[in-house]
């Protein structure tokens, strides 16, 4: 293919002109092959992730190649009802009509994916980018080279270019499709990524979905169950060596069971993760030398409550626990993504409220507590994008619950109906009657404005 992408744009826009995405048969055929593409290439997709980010094959098919394939057999349950007209009421304004919403692919869609769950989070999006009836062209990272090649791999041997491509590359491949023009933007990544990705679409007003990130709080309070806490928050946070968006970035524990809840924390990771995972080589390396560079920079923040332990040539670093933690300290001044977890304590839910509300809106929010009326308060008090009472991370495997930040930590969701409804435009069409007019929309008619108050109050 080579680097000429405006070429490959409109060979997808003539392809897509020709109206074969729009049947509903070829999108369900695709997403059928997809998903058999997929089974059969497990073990090279596993293999992959082994590679680039050492992940265990119980972690590459629960987090990576499971939540997508569950994604494509829910939408090809529902994709023919998805993409039916809905008809919708009229208005007494015009009376005699009917009226429908038709939902129509927008046309070339590029999904820009991220290099932390490299396949999940490039496949997924496409799945909805198929349903709705668009072409799409796949960019990943390049920080997971044999993912990525994987998917081109796979993509280019069972899709056609015009209709399906992935590009491999760096920085400069994303700048360069964004100089391109799209019909729609779908990317994952940080909030810095995020603000150039939608500064390019700006220029064409082309319509994006931001899925980014930021600093998601994970609060217990003094009523929770801190063993199932304890055990949801480890799973949470150190999956993946905590490089996963909606991870819990930061612990706000409750003074009355701080104490008692770290020790059975620390218990709990001994449990989940072994002594010494640098030692045993089965947890999820850190993806480059730079991010883990940045991560040890935290280790200096507060006091080490536990881990702390890293090794550079194995780009691993252990589940750690720091406390005594400040807002000032820089582990606080951005997302972590990594397997660090500052503690903070506090006496009062409504300090809690105000420090998470001072500052950018985060993607999701977990609360562990039995007292349904504190539940309420926080989410009534916090704006975020989604997440969990007495769980963490969890919200994403449902396709009933869209997926999505809001204010700095992205714009859009997705996953299940939203995935569709995401890649869609909803055309309102209204059907009129021949059969009769209505005389009072003319200014013709004889005290017409006197009829139309009268309906209207």
């Amino acid at each position: 293919m080579g680097n000429n992408y405006g070429e490959l744009v409109q060979r997808q826009r003539d392809f897509f002109l020709q109206g074969k995405t729009k049947d509903v048969q070829f999108r369900i055929d695709t997403l059928e092959l997809l998903r058999k593409i997929i089974q059969t290439n497990e073990a090279e997709l596993m293999k992959a992730l082994k590679e680039d980010l050492n992940k265990s094959e119980f972690d590459a098919y629960l987090t990576e190649i499971g939540i997508v394939l569950e994604e494509i057999k829910f939408t090809l349950k529902h994709l023919r009802n998805w993409a039916k007209p809905r008809r919708v009421k009229s208005s007494m304004a015009t009376l005699g009509s009917k009226s429908y919403i038709y939902p129509e692919p927008y046309g070339i869609a590029l999904v820009i994916s991220p290099w932390n769950y490299p396949f999940q989070l490039a496949i997924a999006p496409l799945v909805g980018a198929i349903a709705a009836g668009n072409c799409a062209i796949l960019k990943p990272s390049e920080l997971t080279p044999r993912t990525s090649e994987v998917l081109q791999e796979l993509v280019s041997k069972n899709f056609p270019e015009e209709y399906i491509a992935v590009v491999e590359g760096g920085v400069e491949a994303s700048t360069a499709l964004l100089n391109e023009k799209f019909d729609y933007i779908f990317f994952t990544g940080s909030v810095a990524v995020g603000k150039v990705i939608m500064e390019a679409a700006a220029k064409t007003l082309t319509p994006v979905t931001l899925e980014l990130g930021g600093k998601s709080p994970c609060i217990v309070h003094e009523d929770a169950n801190l063993k199932l806490a304890a055990k949801r928050i480890a799973w949470g946070k150190f999956t993946n060596a905590g490089q996963t968006c909606v991870a819990p970035d930061y612990l706000y524990v409750h003074t009355h069971i701080k104490e008692k809840f770290l020790l059975v924390l620390k218990e709990t990771i001994l449990e989940l993760y072994g002594e010494d995972v640098i030692k045993s080589g089965q947890f999820t390396k850190i993806v480059s030398e730079k991010h883990f560079n940045r991560l040890v920079s935290f280790l200096s923040n507060g006091n080490s409550l536990f881990g702390g332990k890293h090794d550079l040539s194995k780009l691993t670093i252990e589940p750690t626990i720091i406390e005594n933690i400040k807002w000032e300290d820089a582990v606080m001044k951005e997302e972590i993504f990594g397997p660090i977890l500052p503690v903070m304590e506090y006496d009062d839910l409504k300090e809690v409220v105000s420090e998470i509300n001072k500052r950018p809106k985060p993607l999701a929010l977990y609360l562990f507590s039995e007292n349904e009326m504190t539940q309420k308060k926080v989410l009534n008090d916090i704006s975020f994008g989604g997440g969990c009472i007495n769980d963490t991370v969890y919200h994403l495997s449902s396709p009933y619950l869209p997926f999505g930040g809001v204010g700095e930590s992205g714009i859009g969701a997705y996953h299940g109906k939203g995935s569709f409804e995401v890649f869609s435009h909803e055309k309102s069409i209204l059907k009129q009657t021949t059969k009769f007019d209505l005389p009072f929309r003319y200014p013709t008619m004889k005290n017409g404005l006197k009829f139309i108050k009268k309906v209207i109050n």
